[in-house]
């Protein structure tokens, strides 16, 4: 097999070590660098240790253009403008972004939700990566959109890993903060509310009802549990089948009839949805890992998609379980 030559922009925090990990046993990606500013001239392995015995690649803040046939970028939110415009890249090198920079429509960049998009996706050459909140809230509630079930307020909660909130310090990410504790952080005006409605009204241009998101910052690493519910009439039997059929083609987005918990999806690039009827609502459950689906994993599916590859390669990941 033809092997692609890759890069990562940005592989020294957390979804970018997802990104070596992933792309380092891809059986179709040959990493040609990895690009940190920060740690330039050290081995990644110094970076990332768990990657000991797997890898002899050093990063390096030399950018190469030429010869670059994907690019993953994970600088932090609003370097990217600044990076590609000084740094041009061939037109026919399939770039994927990370970060927030690209994911509103007035961009040239394809939204890379594959639920939603798949078929523009196998055919841009920029994609815009999905934030995390974003990725499980847009599936837990895409369905419902695009059948017109949703007529009112829809209720969100969220709760993210700390890892969600990146590698570098605050004061609400170190350990005497996150330990023992739960908090709320920008209550009904979360950044990745944006891009969903965006893709609700694609899905249903008559959407325009209000999302109310409560997101919470957890006591774990990793890992992101949605619960969205909104008002509704119709049979959970009905609802189920229709989430079904609607996910029939997607091999990460899996709708379980019995409950499920956080610890099924964490280490892999599945989505886990189920679904409840009570008090008059449909209430929706979603699980995902919000550094692989929630980022460098779904990354990895969007690069599978642009170049023809099976949607699921080097992705055959298994959850931890306990």
């Amino acid at each position: 097999m033809k092997k692609i030559k890759t890069a990562i922009i940005g592989a020294a925090g957390y979804t970018g070590g997802e990104l070596l990990r992933l792309l380092l046993h891809h059986p179709a990606c040959e990493l040609v660098y990895v690009h940190s500013n920060s740690q330039k001239g050290k081995k990644v392995t110094e970076v990332h240790p768990d990657l000991i015995g797997e890898t002899d690649l050093i990063f390096t803040d030399i950018v190469q253009t030429e010869g670059i046939e994907a690019l993953f970028l994970g600088l932090p939110h609003g370097q990217t403008k600044g990076f590609l415009e000084k740094h041009v890249f061939p037109n026919n090198t399939v770039i994927i972004d990370l970060s927030t920079d690209f994911r509103d429509e007035s961009h040239d960049f394809t939204y890379g939700l594959p639920e939603v998009n798949r078929e523009k996706i196998k055919k841009a050459n920029k994609i815009a990566n999905p934030g995390c909140f974003a990725t499980g809230i847009q599936l837990a509630l895409a369905p419902a959109i695009s059948r017109n079930w949703v007529k009112g307020t829809v209720h969100i909660s969220g709760i993210t890993g700390s890892t969600g909130a990146g590698k570098a310090l605050s004061e609400t990410t170190h350990f005497s903060y996150r330990t023992n504790n739960v908090s709320v952080y920008k209550l009904f005006t979360h950044q990745h509310l944006k891009e969903i409605n965006q893709t609700f009204v694609q899905i249903n241009p008559e959407f325009k009802e209000e999302l109310l998101f409560v997101p919470y910052r957890g006591n774990f690493s990793r890992g992101i549990w949605i619960t969205a519910y909104f008002p509704f009439e119709g049979k959970l039997q009905d609802a189920l089948e229709s989430y079904l059929e609607y996910y029939k083609d997607s091999p990460f987005t899996w709708v379980s009839e019995t409950d499920i918990d956080l610890k099924q999806a964490v280490n892999t690039n599945k989505c886990l949805l189920h679904l409840k009827k009570e008090k008059g609502n449909l209430v929706i459950y979603s699980a995902i890992d919000n550094l692989l689906k929630g980022a460098s994993g779904q990354a990895v599916q969007n690069f599978n998609l642009a170049f023809g590859l099976e949607e699921n390669s080097g992705l055959s990941l298994k959850s931890i379980a306990f």
